[in-house]
């Protein structure tokens, strides 16, 4: 069921449901915009909804300009940060940024929430791709489009580099901590390698490299977080695959399924498990059920005209104020256009 939608002020890359309390009703979305011409650049913004299934409007609140983004993640929640929540930001001018989410002392500012640039550090001449937060907070690695994987510290509102190496031959669209084990980054790429890196070596040594699985580049990878052993990928080649990584030097790959799209962005359900939200460019959006060796395509979603790429789930278990199924943010690229939806055969009450 369709709940609100808007058009964004660029070419709409992500959306990220903020996951700690207090903050569930704020959904970030980012953009990106290539400006041709003589002398071309990359524009972007970060935009801040108030998002009420009860309501029918998408309530813009907050809203900053920044250079073109390729990624954006909030930190997790039980991490080392304290109190606010903090917003990472993957740049296509090499630089990464964090905004921390606080109380504005402005009465005057709508819903008294704002994002404030904390830190930020121009890590590579190359662009940065994706992002991603060990998970107690003090680590962040991201990819570049030269292929290399850059792992940068995080404390007192400081970056440092701890070590960048040559991981890929082209774009690293994905470079992910193991929330179990956080000396391990997975890592994908468009030379269709999947590689597992143990980032307690200098310079980080591969644990595994498999390049006979995907067919063509690798968008993303996200671990299970209700079991530890179970690891999914997405890819270009439209197949949704998941890997038993109990041997971490040589996983398998249990089960594939086709969507029918690129797999550009895996998202677990926040509560249910095996319940993943996929985005799948050309093929709009996609609920697969997971059990084991099995997958189900439980629902699909095609009501974006663009390529699919932002999707994520709204914190607060189903059930919860009479809520009997789950809120969606989706979001696609040239038609800058955000959606907020709840699954229709997906009910979990």
């Amino acid at each position: 069921m369709d709940i609100a939608h808007c058009y964004m002020d660029g070419n709409t890359d992500a959306v990220e449901f903020c996951p700690h309390d207090d903050y569930h009703h704020v959904l970030a979305t980012s953009t990106y915009t290539l400006l041709e011409g003589d002398n071309p650049s990359r524009s972007g913004s970060v935009s801040l909804f108030n998002v009420n299934a009860d309501s029918s409007h998408l309530e813009l609140f907050h809203r900053v300009e920044v250079p073109g983004i390729f990624d954006i993640k909030w930190d997790p929640v039980g991490s080392d940060t304290g109190v606010r929540p903090l917003l990472a930001q993957a740049d296509s001018d090499g630089c990464i940024r964090v905004h921390c989410l606080e109380r504005s002392s402005d009465e005057a500012e709508d819903k008294g929430v704002v994002l404030r640039e904390i830190s930020s550090e121009k890590i590579s001449s190359s662009m940065c791709l994706c992002a991603d937060w060990n998970p107690s907070a003090t680590s962040i690695s991201v990819g570049l489009s030269d292929g290399s994987i850059s792992v940068i510290s995080f404390s007192e509102s400081r970056f440092e580099v701890l070590q960048e190496w040559k991981a890929h031959d082209f774009e690293t669209w994905a470079a992910s901590f193991d929330p179990h084990q956080p000396h391990l980054v997975y890592s994908g790429s468009d030379d269709c390698k999947f590689i597992c890196w143990d980032i307690r070596d200098r310079p980080s040594n591969s644990v595994f490299r498999n390049s006979k699985a995907h067919m063509m580049g690798i968008c993303c990878i996200m671990k299970s977080n209700s079991n530890p052993n179970i690891l999914f990928t997405g890819s270009y080649d439209e197949s949704f695959r998941i890997w038993d990584v109990r041997s971490v030097s040589r996983p398998v790959n249990v089960a594939a399924i086709g969507l029918g799209g690129g797999v550009w962005r895996i998202k677990n359900h926040p509560s249910v498990p095996g319940l993943v939200l996929t985005a799948c460019m050309h093929n709009g959006f996609a609920i697969v059920k997971t059990r084991g060796e099995e997958i189900e395509v439980m629902e699909t979603y095609k009501k974006h005209e663009s390529l699919a790429y932002g999707a994520d789930w709204q914190r607060g278990m189903p059930g919860e104020s009479g809520r009997k199924t789950s809120v969606i943010a989706t979001c696609s690229f040239y038609d800058r256009l955000v959606r907020i939806w709840t699954p229709e055969r997906c009910h979990f009450s």
